[in-house]
């Protein structure tokens, strides 16, 4: 069996550790039958070849084409602008955080072009990341499933619209390249098409399940991170929630839906030490809610980076209602950073000296499960030694499967979103009639 990338401790959510918060042993055994039964529904699946997901992490072939793409998008650019949103961006920039993209101090690669993820349709953000690029070698990637996703769409309309005030207008096939489906029907593709862009097949998978497809994996190889490392992690976590009835997925699932029907425990809090997954949280956020918000059911998904809130959160989530269940991601960070120098760790400062900010990051994860478990507030601990492809693929696994089989468990389908279109086809009428007002 694969060595794992990941230890998972689920014992903060029990009765017999934290007291009347936790799930009895009666309740969770009853939960972890429920996980067991979705465990052999996805052996199932996985057998037939139905999960794209699952069928990914030992694909090879699709990571070469990715390449020769990627490489057409970097050479002779300075800014590469990849517009996209949800599932279409999320996945993107958990993986580009683990270089250090987005956060204090981040510089690309040398020969890597500066990486852009415009996520939300700001016209005004948008107008100054444009104004801020040199136009002549910025590239854009455009990623849209369905080629109809309204927001990535204007998005490069407007960056069309700026190339060609720039004089770039016979030039767009160097500008523009699209990650789309196949198919007559695909608005993007048509356009693509009509103007000679360069496209790339969107692997066949919904978007916030398509972090190690093309979708998550093309930015990543953008900047410079290893796509087979990364599904070799996932493929890690698959085998283990395959092969062991109580592998760390179903013992996750089998307490989230224990406590949710046990204690009514509504709320998934996912807090996370380290600053390189800061986006990971936001991706989790869209998977949980828009995998698991039907028909009544689901569970209400909280993203939090530590320590901060520490500071922003924790009294609530110590001293506030029980309803949440706490899930704390840690690093091996113990010993990281530099020792102060003694003369300035003296007097008033010298609980400090001799210890590095790793040393204070280290006790302040262990204070939290500590505290957490000694109000009776369930908490489930993820460890990670180090942080890179392998123990990043086999946490996004993590979730995607723990959220498959909690869906089963609740008796949702993870995989559609029709709340969600109904918002997108009211906007789209909406828009329409602005257009004509305006005419």
């Amino acid at each position: 069996m694969t060595k794992p990338y990941y230890a998972c401790d689920i014992s903060q959510t029990l009765e017999t550790e934290i007291g009347t918060g936790g799930l009895t042993a009666a309740a969770f055994a009853a939960a972890l039958e429920q996980a067991e039964g979705a465990v052999d529904r996805l052996k199932q699946k996985h057998a037939a070849g139905d999960l794209m997901l699952t069928r990914l992490v030992s694909e090879r072939d699709d990571l070469d084409a990715l390449k020769v793409f990627a490489a057409s998008l970097i050479k002779d650019t300075t800014d590469l602008v990849i517009l996209g949103i949800g599932g279409s961006s999320l996945g993107a920039q958990a993986l580009a955080q683990l270089t250090g993209w987005g956060l204090p101090g981040y510089n690309p690669a040398a020969g890597r072009p500066t990486i852009h993820l415009p996520e939300n349709l700001d016209p005004l953000t948008f107008e100054r990341l444009l104004a801020a690029c040199d136009l002549r070698s910025t590239r854009f990637l455009t990623v849209s499933k369905s080629g109809g996703t309204a927001e990535p769409l204007t998005q490069m309309l407007a960056a069309m619209s700026a190339i060609e005030k720039a004089g770039g207008g016979e030039y767009l096939k160097q500008h523009f390249f699209v990650l789309t489906s196949p198919g007559d029907q695909n608005p993007l593709r048509k356009v693509a098409e009509s103007h000679g862009l360069p496209i790339l097949d969107h692997a066949d998978i919904g978007g916030r399940f398509s972090v190690l497809s093309n979708t998550g994996l093309l930015p990543a190889e953008l900047l410079d991170l290893d796509g087979e490392k990364l599904r070799l992690g996932a493929a890690s976590t698959l085998e283990a929630t395959l092969t062991d009835e109580k592998s760390p997925v179903a013992l996750c699932a089998a307490t989230t839906v224990g406590l949710l029907e046990e204690r009514g425990v509504s709320l998934s809090a996912l807090t996370s030490y380290d600053d390189r997954l800061q986006r990971f949280g936001l991706w989790f956020r869209q998977l949980w809610g828009e995998s698991l918000g039907k028909e009544g059911r689901g569970l209400t998904p909280l993203a939090g980076v530590g320590p901060v809130d520490q500071h922003s959160q924790l009294q609530l989530y110590l001293a506030g209602p029980n309803d949440k269940l706490h899930t704390i991601i840690t690093r091996d960070v113990k010993g990281e950073g530099p020792i102060p120098v003694s003369d300035y760790a003296a007097g008033p400062l010298s609980a400090y000296a001799g210890t590095t900010m790793g040393d204070l990051l280290d006790a302040e994860q262990r204070a939290t499960l500590a505290t957490l478990a000694q109000n009776g507030r369930p908490a489930r601990h993820l460890n990670v030694a180090s942080l890179n492809e392998e123990s990043m693929g086999a946490l996004l696994m993590h979730f995607m499967l723990e959220t498959i089989l909690v869906a089963d468990m609740l008796g949702v389908d993870p995989f559609d979103q029709p709340a969600v279109e109904e918002g997108k086809v009211l906007a789209r009428t909406y828009l329409a009639e602005s257009g004509r007002s305006a005419t």
